[in-house]
Order: structure tokens, then sequence, then C-alpha cells
């Protein structure tokens, strides 16, 4: 069943003095869909938001909310509500007063203000809260009232910025919970922004990835984890190890100085590609039965599994296994075709992927502090 379009950006750019912000960025979000912008620190997510809710105007581009545009209709008269990190809660009226305001605003008859007041705090868990200070509330019932207050006046779209960002780790995955409980049970379209990509993924029916101002894959969370477009969606969703490799030909790649069978094809003959192996998938087994050797050069332990750092003809991999593995020792490596993902080179190849980033700079940094002894 087709879901209609509700809000539609179209080709929009933006810039702030000077520098582009966003680039011809089009996307399409309909009726009753929890969709999460998600990218590092200034990709852009938040410009988009901002555009959306009408606080900021695009330099070019048209947004459309049920297929009207809106480019220069003012905030208060979009039909949406945003929710962001700072509650923006009005201190000295209390719960009750704090989600009537914007119906108080529109006149609405005290009946209702009640009926629905009422109704906006059962669905956010605090019914019983009304007479409450809101200074006396913790951070996650003040994050709630912000919700019940944007909920109550019935917006066909809910913005959240970051809206779990002051959280702590318990009570962010407990919102995050409700969040999406909330958007069943109000059939509300939620465009939600983050740079978590826990968060996105565990929430989210269309996830959309940003870097640089653009857009870098639009998909499912499953879509965007299993089969990422380029380096940087890769890298960005969950830990990856990224290769250089060739397509010799349909479902065979060519990586790490083996030649592997994949699911993958489509690409030129000896097409140079970025491969994409996620550490989950990886099988560490005896060394004569390894496509590929290496050495184990470190394991944390990470409670249900270990990380594990092993040295493959000098690129280091992240392998993630429940068994324990001895450090330094020699093992084999066993990839099966549905593990390889083949993605083609991008702006972005090259920069992923190899674990020994890290430890190097560890070293670089030791280096220096040793020279700077010397001295």
């Amino acid at each position: 069943m087709n879901k209609n379009k509700i809000v539609e950006l179209k080709a929009i750019s933006k810039e702030f003095n000077g520098e582009q912000v966003l680039s011809e960025i089009s996307l399409d979000i309909h009726d009753n869909e929890f969709v999460t912008l998600l990218g590092p620190s200034g990709c852009g997510k938040t410009t988009m938001l901002r555009i959306i809710a009408g606080f900021e105007t695009p330099d070019s581009g048209d947004v459309y909310f049920d297929g009207v545009r809106i480019n220069d209709v003012p905030p208060y008269k979009r039909e949406l509500n945003t929710v962001f990190q700072k509650y923006a809660l009005f201190p000295h009226l209390n719960v009750y007063e704090n989600i009537a305001f914007g119906l108080r605003q529109k006149k609405c008859p005290e009946q209702e203000i009640s009926d629905r007041v009422k109704e906006a705090l059962k669905m956010v868990n605090l019914s019983g809260f009304e007479k409450r200070s809101t200074e006396k509330l913790s951070g996650g019932q003040q994050q709630r009232v912000a919700i019940a207050r944007a909920l109550v006046n019935r917006p066909k779209v809910l913005l959240l910025d970051e809206p779990l960002g002051a959280l702590d780790l318990k009570l962010r995955k407990d919102m995050q919970n409700e969040l999406k409980n909330i958007q069943h049970l109000t059939g509300i379209t939620f465009i939600f922004v983050t740079h978590d990509q826990e968060e996105a993924l565990s929430m989210s029916d269309t996830v959309v990835v940003m870097a640089n101002g653009r857009i870098q894959q639009i998909g499912t969370p499953t879509d965007i984890y299993n089969e990422p477009v380029n380096a940087f969606v890769a890298d960005f969703i969950g830990e990856s190890n990224i290769l250089d490799g060739v397509m010799l030909s349909d479902y065979k790649a060519k990586f790490a100085g083996h030649v592997f069978d994949c699911l993958d094809k489509g690409f030129d003959k000896n097409e140079p590609v970025d491969i994409v192996v996620r550490p989950e998938d990886i099988d560490i087994v005896p060394l004569e039965k390894g496509m590929l050797r290496g050495k184990i050069t470190q394991l944390t332990f990470k409670g249900d599994y270990y990380e594990i750092i092993c040295d493959i003809k000098g690129f280091k991999w992240m392998i993630q296994a429940t068994d324990y593995v001895e450090p330094d020792s020699e093992v084999g490596v066993y990839i099966e075709p549905d593990a390889i993902h083949v993605m083609k080179k991008s702006e972005y190849s090259g920069m992923f992927g190899d674990y020994s980033t890290f430890s190097d700079e560890f070293e670089h940094i030791s280096d220096t502090e040793e020279e700077s002894e010397d001295e």
C-alpha cells in the first residue's frame, strides 16, 4: 500500500557565511513514517529539520507539505511541532499548564483542553502529574512533558532534534522505546535527528544517512547496515573492515591477496571496488582451514563477545567472536560468500576500515613524547 507523501524536499540548498551546509537535497517523507536523519556533527541534518519547521529558509529548492509549497509559510502556521534537546518548558507553569499552553493560544474550550491534556499525559505515562512543577521533574519526565506539549496540538508531523541527547544511557533506551510506541499509537509522522547510529537503527522505519551536506543513502535500518552504498555509510553504521578489492567477474572478488566467492554482480570485469566485511561475520578457524592467515595483535573482552584485532598482511582486521583466542597466536580466517559486500569506489574510498589507525596514533604520540624527552 502506497502511503501519501506528507513532506517533500526538492533540490534544497543552503549556505551560511559562504559555507555550503546543504547541497541539492531531495527527500520524500510519508504518512505515519518514523524517519531518522543520521550523520556526524556538521553534516546538515539539523539545518534540514529547521527548514522543514520553517525556522530557516532554503537558498534554493522547495518544501512541500501535503502537496502544497510552504517555503514562505511561517513556523506557527505549519501543521507540525518541534521537540528540542533543550525542552524549553515554562518554569512558572505546572505540567498541566505547560501542555495546555498551545491550546489556550488557539482559544480552545476549557473542557476540550482538559480532555486533550489528559489524553497527552496518558500517552507519555505521566497521568497524575498535572499539578507538579516542571522544575521538580527528572530529565526524562521533562522530556515527556515536552513531547506531550507537542502531541496535544495533534500535529501531522513531529520534528525531534536530538531530543534524547541530554539523558543518561538507561533513560535514553527507555525513551527510545517510548517514542516508538507513541509514534505507533498516534500515527503521526516522526522526523528524528540524531548522530547516534544505534538509536537510528533501533527506532526508525527509514534512515537517511548524511555527510557533508548531502544524502549518502536512504533505506530501512536493515538495508543501511547490510547493504551500505559507500565506505562512509559502511564505517559510520557499526564497525566495518573496508578493503580495496577487484571484481574479477560476477560473484568473484579478489582482496587481501585471495579470490573469494561473493553474491555481488553487475560490476565491470576487473573493476576496482571497496569490500566491506562486518566483524561479526568473520570466522576464526584452524590455520589449515583458513582462506587467510593472520596474527592476533589485540583482544578486548566486551561482555558477550571478544573484540579481536588480527593483522593479515599488514592490514588490521576487526573480528568479533564469542570464543577466547590467545593473543599473538597465528589463526586462520574464513569468510562466507554472503558476508562479503561489494561497493563502488567513492570519494570516501581509502579513508576508513583499517583498525591500525587508532593504535598508530598512540604510537605516534609516544614517539613525540620520547623525542621531547631526548631534547
